[in-house]
C-alpha cells in the first residue's frame, strides 16, 4: 500500500487469525468515500485476504465517525456521469468482493454509518454498533434527491424485508443503534468500542457465516415475502400511493426507490444491482438532487462553519440572556437558551405571565421525557436554568438580552430602555421583531453599535433557523457574536442587511399575498390551498395566514402604513382588516379564520368564503396557480438581493427552505429562478404582472439578468 493508502486503512492480523481493518482518513474531516478511499480500502482488502491464516475480518473506524458516506465534494457537478458513474461502479465491485471473499467480516460500526458508509456494513456478514444515542445509523440519501448507489436498496430489502425497509429507503431515516437493533439494521450492541471488536471476534471464531442471505441456495426469499407475494405487492402498492400524495411528483428519488425494489427483487441479486445503478444515475442527472445537495449539503455546512459570520472576532461564550417578554416566542427563546446550558431570565409586565411562559418550557420538557428523548432529572435542570420575573433588576449580568415584546413601537422602545439601563457596557441587545426595521429600533437604544436583530421562527424549539439582521451601526463584533449565539443555540444562522421585513418576513408574506391575491380573483379557495401544497409548500397560503393570525397581519400592516405614512398597497391588509374588524375571524388561535377549526374535529375552509370571494368561471389551471405562489415567493426575494439586504445566494436558499418552507425541491427560491432561467422568468413575471398587479413586476437585478444570461449560482 502507498502511505496515502495507509494513512486510509490500516490492517492488523492477530494471532487468532482475524484481522482488524481500521477506516481512518486522516486527510479527510471525516471518514468518506472518493476515489482514493474507494481504491485504497480495495487494495488494504486484498492485502488482507493475502494473508496466511485468515479467518475472518472485523471493520472499525479510528475516527468519531464510522463511515459518512460519499465525499459530495468528489461527485460534484452531479451530472458527470461518467465520472460518478465509476466511482459508483467501483464501490459496488468493492463491496461484492468484501461479502464473497470467502471468510465472515463483521462491521463494528463505533460511530455514525451513513449512506455509503452504512451500504459498507450491510455487505458484511455482521453488523455490531456501539450503544450511543449520537451515533446514527441509515441511508438518507433520499433526503438529499439521490438514492443508495452501492447495493443499499437490494441489501437492505432482502435483510429486513420490504415493508420494513421501505420507510428507511424512501424516508431517508436514520436510527440510534437500539433502534437500528429493533429495526434488524444491526445484530448486536455493545457498550465500549474494544468490546465491539471483542464480540465481534467471538462470533467470527464460533464459525460465523461469510456466506450472505441472497448468495445461499435459494437466498432470493425475501423475508416476509417478495414482490409477488401478496404482502410485498400490497406493500409496494400502498406506499406508491402514499410517495405521490406527499411529493405530488416533485421529488423523484422516492419513486426511484420503489422502481428499484419493486424490479430489483424479481431478477438475481447481481442483476437487481445493476438496475438500482442505472436508477442512481437518473437521480444523479435530476435538478432535484443538485439543487438539494448545493442548499441543503453545500450551503448548509458552509453557514454552520462561520461563511457568513465576520472574520477576525474572538468567539463569544454565553451563560446568561435576558428574554424579554413571556409570550410564545419569548418563551420558545426562554427554552431553547435553557436546553443548551444557558441561564434565561424570562421578564414579562407581571411575574405571573412570566411563569405561564416558562410552563411553555415545561410542556416541551414533559413530552420529552415521556418519548425518552430526555430524562426527569435533565429535564428538571433545564427548568431550573429559567427564572421568570417582572424586575428589570434581574437582568444584571446578562450577556445578551433579546426584546420579544409585540410589535408596537412604544412597547418595544419602553422594554428595551428599561432593561438597557441595566446592563454592563459591552452587552449586547437583540430585538426578535419580525418586521420593523433595526435601525429604526436601535433609536431607542444607547448602544446603537451592540444593538442587532435575532428573529427566531415560531415554534422555535422546532425551527432550525434564526435570521440575524446588521442595523446601519451594528458592528462586526456583534454580528459575529450574535453567530456564536445562534450557534450556540444548535441553529442555523443567515445575515442579513436591514430594511423592512428584513428577508425572510417579506419573502413568506408574498405567499399569503399570491394566495388572498388568487382569492379575490375568484380562484376557489380549495384549489389555492391545494396548489399550494402540491408546488411543495408546507400548507396553503389561507392556512398560513390563519397560522400566523390575521390580526397580527393587520397590526403590522397598520404600523407600516403609520411608519411610511401611505396606505398598504397588498392585497392582504384590506382582507386581513375585513376578517378581523367586520368578521370577527382572526385565525386558528380564535377557531375560524380561513378555515373553521371545530373542537377535536378537522379544520375546514369556512363555507362563508365564497360570499365574500365569489368563485369565477372558468378556474385557472393547477399549474398556474402554482406558478403565481412560487413565483410571487421568488421575487420578493429577488427585491432583497437587488436591494443588498440578502447578500448572498447561498443564505437566501438555505434561508428559504429552513425559514418558510419554500419549496425544497427548488434547492430555495434563487435556485428556483436559476432552474427556470433569468429570461424566462421574467418573462412569465410580466405576464403575471400584466394580469395580476405589481405583485410580479421584476426588479431591475432580474432584468439585468434575464438580458445578460447570468445565475445566481454558477451552473
Amino acid at each position: 500500500m502507498s502511505g496515502q493508502d495507509e494513512r486510509m486503512f490500516t490492517s492488523s492480523l492477530g494471532g487468532d487469525g482475524v484481522a482488524v481493518v481500521t477506516i481512518a482518513m486522516t486527510g479527510l474531516p471525516v471518514n468518506v468515500w472518493n476515489v482514493r478511499s474507494i481504491r485504497a480500502f480495495a487494495a488494504t482488502l486484498e492485502e488482507t485476504l493475502a494473508r496466511p491464516g485468515l479467518k475472518g475480518i472485523v471493520l472499525r473506524s479510528g475516527r468519531d465517525t464510522f463511515l459518512a458516506g460519499a465525499d459530495l465534494t468528489s461527485l460534484w457537478p452531479l451530472n458527470d456521469l461518467e465520472k460518478n458513474g465509476a466511482l459508483a461502479k467501483e464501490l459496488r465491485a468493492a463491496l461484492r468482493r468484501l461479502e464473497t471473499c470467502g471468510v465472515p467480516v463483521v462491521a463494528a460500526i463505533d460511530g455514525s454509518a451513513l449512506g455509503g458508509g452504512y451500504e459498507l456494513c450491510l455487505a458484511c456478514h455482521r453488523r455490531l454498533a456501539r450503544a450511543d444515542d449520537a451515533i446514527r445509523i441509515g441511508l438518507p440519501e433520499s433526503q438529499l434527491g439521490l438514492i443508495p448507489g452501492a447495493g443499499g436498496t437490494q441489501r437492505l430489502t432482502r435483510l429486513i424485508g420490504i415493508r420494513a425497509a421501505l420507510p428507511i429507503l424512501v424516508e431517508g431515516k436514520t436510527l440510534s443503534p437500539k433502534a437500528a437493533l429493533a429495526a434488524g439494521l444491526v445484530d448486536q450492541l455493545a457498550d465500549t468500542n474494544d468490546e465491539l471488536v471483542a464480540r465481534a471476534t467471538e462470533w467470527i471464531l464460533a464459525a460465523g457465516s461469510a456466506v450472505q442471505p441472497w448468495d445461499r441456495k435459494g437466498g432470493d426469499a425475501v423475508p416476509g415475502g417478495g414482490i409477488q407475494s401478496p404482502a410485498g405487492y400490497q406493500t409496494l402498492v400502498a406506499a406508491a400511493a402514499l410517495v405521490r400524495e406527499k411529493t405530488h411528483g416533485n421529488y423523484p428519488a422516492p419513486l426511484a426507490v420503489l422502481r428499484a425494489v419493486y424490479e430489483g427483487l424479481q431478477v438475481p441479486f447481481d442483476r437487481g444491482m445493476e438496475i438500482e445503478a442505472a436508477l442512481f444515475a437518473q437521480c444523479l442527472a435530476s435538478p432535484v438532487a443538485a439543487n438539494t445537495i448545493r442548499t441543503m449539503f453545500f450551503g448548509l455546512n458552509e453557514i454552520k462553519k462561520g461563511a457568513s459570520r465576520p472574520k477576525d472576532v474572538p468567539p463569544a461564550a454565553w451563560s446568561k440572556v435576558g428574554v424579554l417578554g413571556a409570550g410564545m416566542m419569548g418563551s420558545g427563546i426562554a427554552y431553547a437558551a435553557a436546553s443548551r446550558g444557558i441561564d434565561v431570565v424570562l421578564k414579562d409586565v407581571d411575574e405571573a405571565a412570566a411563569v405561564r411562559g416558562k410552563g411553555y418550557a415545561e410542556k416541551v420538557l414533559a413530552r420529552r421525557v415521556e418519548t425518552g428523548k430526555t430524562t426527569s432529572a435533565e429535564a428538571g435542570g433545564v427548568l431550573a436554568r429559567i427564572r421568570p420575573t417582572a424586575s428589570a433588576n434581574d437582568l444584571a449580568g446578562c450577556e445578551l438580552i433579546i426584546e420579544a415584546v409585540p410589535e408596537s413601537r412604544p412597547v418595544k422602545e419602553a422594554v428595551i430602555r428599561e432593561a438597557e439601563a441595566k446592563l454592563a457596557p459591552g452587552a449586547i441587545v437583540a430585538s426578535n421583531t419580525s418586521t420593523l426595521p433595526i435601525t429604526s429600533l436601535a433609536a431607542y437604544s444607547g448602544r446603537p453599535t451592540r444593538f442587532i436583530g435575532l428573529h427566531f421562527f415560531s415554534p422555535v424549539d422546532r425551527m432550525p433557523l434564526v435570521e440575524i439582521i446588521r442595523g446601519r451601526e451594528t458592528s462586526d463584533e456583534t454580528v459575529a457574536h450574535a453567530f456564536d449565539f445562534v450557534r450556540a443555540l444548535g441553529k442555523t444562522p443567515i445575515v442579513v442587511n436591514d430594511g423592512r421585513g428584513f428577508y425572510t418576513s417579506r419573502s413568506f408574506s408574498a405567499y399569503v399575498h399570491a394566495g388572498i391575491g388568487c382569492l379575490k380573483d375568484g380562484v376557489a379557495p380549495a384549489l389555492i390551498e391545494n396548489a399550494g401544497r402540491m408546488a411543495g409548500m408546507p400548507v396553503g397560503p389561507l392556512a398560513v395566514a390563519d397560522e400566523v393570525s390575521l390580526d397580527l397581519i393587520l397590526q403590522i400592516a397598520t404600523q407600516t402604513e403609520r411608519d411610511l405614512g401611505r396606505t398598504d398597497e397588498s392585497p392582504t391588509a384590506p382582507v386581513a382588516r375585513l376578517f378581523v374588524t367586520t368578521l370577527g375571524r382572526p385565525g386558528k388561535k380564535a377557531g375560524r379564520g380561513f378555515y373553521d377549526y371545530p373542537p377535536g374535529g378537522r379544520k375546514r375552509l369556512w363555507p362563508g368564503l365564497a360570499e365574500h370571494f365569489p368563485i369565477r368561471a372558468p378556474q385557472p389551471e393547477v399549474s398556474e396557480v402554482k406558478r403565481r405562489l412560487l413565483h410571487a415567493q421568488a421575487l420578493e426575494a429577488a427585491r432583497a438581493f437587488d436591494e443588498g439586504i440578502v447578500t448572498t445566494a447561498r443564505d437566501g436558499d438555505v434561508g428559504s427552505i429552513l425559514g418558510w418552507g419554500f419549496a425544497p425541491w427548488t434547492g430555495g427560491v434563487f435556485s428556483y429562478i436559476d432552474g427556470i432561467g433569468a429570461r424566462r422568468f421574467v418573462d412569465e413575471c410580466a405576464t403575471l404582472a400584466a394580469a395580476h398587479g405589481p405583485l410580479y413586476t421584476p426588479p431591475a437585478l432580474l432584468i439585468d439578468m434575464a438580458r445578460e444570461g447570468r445565475r445566481f449560482h454558477a451552473a
